[in-house]
Parts: C-alpha cells; sequence; structure tokens
C-alpha cells in the first residue's frame, strides 16, 4: 500500500455503527479494508481518530480561491474534500467577453476581485482549468443567472421564445461539458426576473441529463414558505431532482416555522419527487450588500442602477421600500439596520467600516440613504452579515433524514462569516458531541455519503474498497471549530489529517505541497 492507516474507528458515511479496521490506500484509492495487518510505505497511527470519508460541501463561492490560494485552508483543515461551486445562480461560466467583467463585478463581494487568469468562457474550459491541481475535488452547477445574462442581459421581462432556446442551449452544453445541475439565486438580479415556467424549462433540460436543481429561493423571510412551495413545483413540473440550497427560514415571521417547511419536503418525497437540502450550522447568513435592493433597480445591472441612483425621487422609493415595505431582494421584510453589520468592502479607504452594523456606521442619519451612499462609493463591492436567524429552525432543519452539510462560505472581505472555515468542525463538535443531536456516524453520514448520493456520485463519499480514497481522520473528542466572527480565519481543530484522491493534503495539522484536487463531472452518457 502507498498509505495504511491503523488503529482507526471508521465511519464509512453510511451511518451504520463505527467499527475499527486497518484501512489501505493504493494509486488513489481505497484498496482494502479488514482486520488483518497491510504493509505500506507510511503507516499513519490513527488509534483515538475516526475515519471518514472527505466532507461534501454543498453549498461553496471557491470559484477564484481555489484557483489563488493554494493552502486552502478553510475547507482542507475540517476535512472538506469536495466542494459544489457555481451557486446561487451566479458564476464565472458560462460567459462571453461582454459578460465575463459583469459577472466579476456582480459577485465581487462573494469571491473578491482576485489576480487570476480567467481563461476561460465554458464550463468545461473552467473544469479543465481546475484539473491543472486544486487542493480540493470542485463539482460545478451550470448558474442559472449566468445564463440568462448571456442570453438576455439584465432585463426585468420574461424572455422571448427565442432567448429562451438559447438558455436552454447553454444549460445542456453545461451539463454536456460536465455540470451536475442548475443553481438559482431568485433574490439577485438578474435570475430573480425568471418566472416559474421559465425555471421549469430550464429544469427539463437538467432532468434529461440525470442532474438536479439547487434554487437559492425567493424569500427567506416573509413569503419563505410560498418559495419553498414553488420550488417543488418546479422539480415536479421539470420531473428534475431538488436541492434546497441553505434551507433555512429567518426573521421573526418565521420563528419555529421549520416543521412546516419539512412538511412540505415529505409531502414532496411521498409524491416520488427527489428532494434534498443542505445548511450551515449558524445563524446569520453573508452576501452582498447590494443584495438587499428592490429587483426593479438592479434591472439592466449595476451601471443602471447608479444612473437610477442620481434621481431624488427613485431614491426615495427604494428608501421606502427598504425600510417600511420590505424589498424582494431583501426578503419582503423590512430591513432592520441595526441586524445588518458591513462584512467586507472593495475600497481600502471604507475599511473602518467593517464590523459596524449600518445603523451605526450611518451616525444621527438615516441607516438607508447611508446604505445607498456606501454601495454607490463601493462600486457595489460590499459584503454584509445578516443576524436573521433562528437556533429552534436550524436544528430541527438538520435532523430531516435529507439533510446534507454546507459552508456557503464567502472566502473574500475583511470580516467573513466563520462558517467558511468552521461548518463541518462545528457539525461534529458543537451538535454532535456537545449536544447530541447526532451520533458520530450519523453526522459524518450529513456530510459525506448523504450529499454523495445527491451528487450522484459511484466512487466518493463512503470508505469502502475501490472507491476514490478521499478520506478525512479527526478526533471526535477535540474536534471543533476555532473560526469565531471576531477571528472567522481560524483553523478547526482536531482534523489532523485530510487526504484528496491518494495524497496527503494536512499532515499533522500542516498543509502539504500537494494540489491533487481535480474536477468531478458529470459521467457522459
Amino acid at each position: 500500500m502507498d498509505i495504511v492507516i491503523r488503529g482507526a474507528e471508521v465511519a464509512d458515511g453510511t451511518g451504520s455503527p463505527l467499527f475499527r479496521a486497518e484501512v489501505g490506500v493504493k494509486d488513489g484509492r481505497i484498496a482494502a479494508i479488514g482486520t488483518d495487518r497491510l504493509d505500506g510505505t507510511r503507516v499513519v497511527d490513527a488509534d483515538g481518530l475516526v475515519l471518514a470519508p472527505g466532507f461534501i460541501d454543498m453549498h461553496a463561492h471557491s470559484e477564484l480561491a481555489l484557483l489563488a490560494d493554494h493552502d486552502h485552508l478553510a475547507k482542507l483543515g475540517q476535512g472538506c474534500t469536495l466542494e459544489v461551486l457555481g451557486q446561487d445562480g451566479l458564476s464565472y461560466a458560462p460567459v462571453d467577453a461582454a459578460t465575463a467583467p459583469q459577472m466579476r463585478e456582480a459577485i465581487a463581494a462573494w469571491n473578491g476581485r482576485l489576480d487570476v487568469d480567467y481563461d476561460w468562457r465554458t464550463v468545461g474550459e473552467y473544469l479543465d482549468r481546475l484539473d491543472r491541481g486544486i487542493p480540493t475535488n470542485a463539482a460545478y452547477l451550470v448558474p442559472h443567472g449566468t445564463v440568462r445574462m448571456l442570453a438576455m442581459g439584465w432585463e426585468d421581462r420574461e424572455p422571448t421564445p427565442a432567448e429562451l432556446e438559447v438558455m436552454k442551449a447553454h444549460v445542456a452544453q453545461g451539463m454536456e461539458e460536465g455540470a451536475l445541475g442548475l443553481s438559482a439565486g431568485l433574490s439577485y438580479a438578474p435570475g430573480m426576473y425568471a418566472k416559474t415556467g421559465e425555471l421549469v424549462e430550464l429544469c427539463k433540460v437538467v432532468a434529461g441529463y440525470g442532474g438536479y436543481f439547487s434554487p437559492h429561493q425567493r424569500s427567506y423571510g416573509a413569503g419563505a414558505m410560498e418559495g419553498y412551495a414553488e420550488m417543488i413545483e418546479i422539480g415536479r413540473g421539470a420531473g428534475c431532482a431538488l436541492h434546497l440550497a441553505h434551507a433555512t427560514l429567518n426573521y421573526r415571521v418565521n420563528e419555529g416555522r421549520a416543521a412546516e417547511l419539512l412538511k412540505l419536503v415529505d409531502e414532496g418525497l411521498d409524491q416520488g419527487l427527489p428532494i434534498s437540502l443542505d445548511t450551515y450550522p449558524y445563524l446569520p447568513g453573508m452576501t452582498m450588500l447590494a443584495a438587499l435592493l428592490p429587483s426593479w433597480s438592479v434591472a439592466g445591472g449595476y451601471g443602471a442602477l447608479a444612473e437610477r441612483l442620481r434621481n431624488a425621487e427613485v431614491r426615495a422609493r427604494i428608501v421606502r421600500e427598504l425600510d417600511v415595505e420590505g424589498t424582494d431582494g431583501a426578503n419582503g421584510v423590512p430591513v432592520d439596520w441595526s441586524a445588518i453589520e458591513i462584512a467586507g468592502v472593495a475600497k481600502p479607504e471604507l475599511r473602518d467600516l467593517v464590523g459596524r452594523r449600518v445603523n451605526e456606521a450611518a451616525g444621527d442619519g438615516p441607516a438607508s440613504a447611508f446604505f445607498l451612499d456606501l454601495i454607490e462609493r463601493d462600486e457595489f463591492g460590499t459584503a454584509c452579515l445578516m443576524h436573521v436567524g433562528n437556533e429552534e429552525n436550524v436544528r430541527t432543519i438538520m435532523r430531516h433524514g435529507v439533510h446534507t452539510g454546507s459552508t456557503d462560505g464567502v472566502l473574500a472581505g475583511d470580516k467573513i462569516h466563520p462558517r467558511a472555515w468552521g461548518s463541518f468542525a462545528r457539525y461534529l463538535g458543537h451538535y454532535t458531541r456537545e449536544l447530541g443531536l447526532f451520533t458520530v456516524e450519523e453526522c459524518v453520514a450529513h456530510l459525506s455519503g448523504r450529499p454523495a448520493a445527491v451528487l450522484g456520485l459511484k466512487d466518493r463519499g463512503l470508505v469502502k474498497e475501490g472507491f476514490a480514497a478521499d478520506l478525512v481522520l479527526f478526533d471526535p473528542q477535540t474536534v471543533d471549530a476555532r473560526a469565531t466572527f471576531d477571528e472567522p480565519r481560524r483553523q478547526a481543530a482536531g482534523v489532523p489529517y485530510v487526504m484528496v484522491n491518494g495524497q496527503v493534503a494536512v499532515d499533522e495539522g500542516h498543509r502539504t505541497e500537494a494540489l491533487s484536487g481535480r474536477s468531478v463531472r458529470r459521467p457522459r452518457g
């Protein structure tokens, strides 16, 4: 064997009880599991540790970080070996010469403006770029908003039949080139302008390739249940598997309503619709600050928005919708500016605002007016934390049988959300060891075997002979998230070893030189 793991308790990813075994790795694959003693070039003494399949981040924003950050300890440090990219309907492929720079600016608040050679246009070309070597493995979803931008720009209207055919062709091409499904961001422009029928038609294309639909639905505040019901209707109408992204219920209007969401999910499952969901184990959310704007104000893109903001009547209308009526971008709830924290800025001269709530930063002036001034001054590159979650809902949803884990990790910015560095360790430490919501083997299944099944992967997600050697060794007594809101970039504790495709990426807690991650693509045919 290349590597022998000796003395570990194995959580194989199925949820079955732990068992003690010797595990051998050869040529990037798990070659032997049993009680017989194995010989290996290297033997890892894993006494007291749990061996699990590498964790799968079902909702990641690492498209650029994987290319620019060799260490990538945000994910590797907590045992993540596969990330699903292209989320929330906005990502970097497919694009053309006109939309590529627009897309880079549109999601700069998520991913920063990294010095990366953007030498791709199609999904396949981006995946080829990943195959040159990255820290973790990565899968990709075709982003609906990006496709819509290619077909019809930032227009707030329904597509013509010809434009819809263009979108369907881009989705089909992305699936042909290896994407696993379609994402949507229905509270972000331009995806938020899509009606139900448009999404059904695109999901029919995805279903034809055996893929799945992963929507950021229209609202996680007022109207959240209606939004989830619409997503289930889309899946049913298209005959397409549905995966509900960061399936949460926020704001006071939704306190204690998780059971209602899970009833919708169970009804869909009972009717034969494949449904799954993911969550991150924290209460605040994080996104671009400009996402709070009403959708009509962003029609045509940020350039058109900047023009509108020069009109006093338009500004007053936006302020009224933000403060009184609740915008579709802000989940239909009037914005509580004391709950919105500035988490990152694009302009260095604005960094003194990071960590401050918008109402505090506004001083004696109106918070909504300050908000509009800030996003303009920062060229719409500002990120924010939204302190709007509910612990009872978080715990109830994570216990469901179709739940999987994610980070929704935004890695760019001055004060990022600790979920990027801590989600999987927090599941194992806080929610498993401390609160007892799961057994270790149950929690591991949520983070590995179950998401692999959602993705349709036949050789990842389990500790099983013949499977890819994406593996993590963790100490069940010490594993924990060390990242906090004050220090969000701290490596998780209790995760001494991580392997990606059979190569050791984290060795005794330290990052190695390995870049053995590759794209994980939908099989052709």
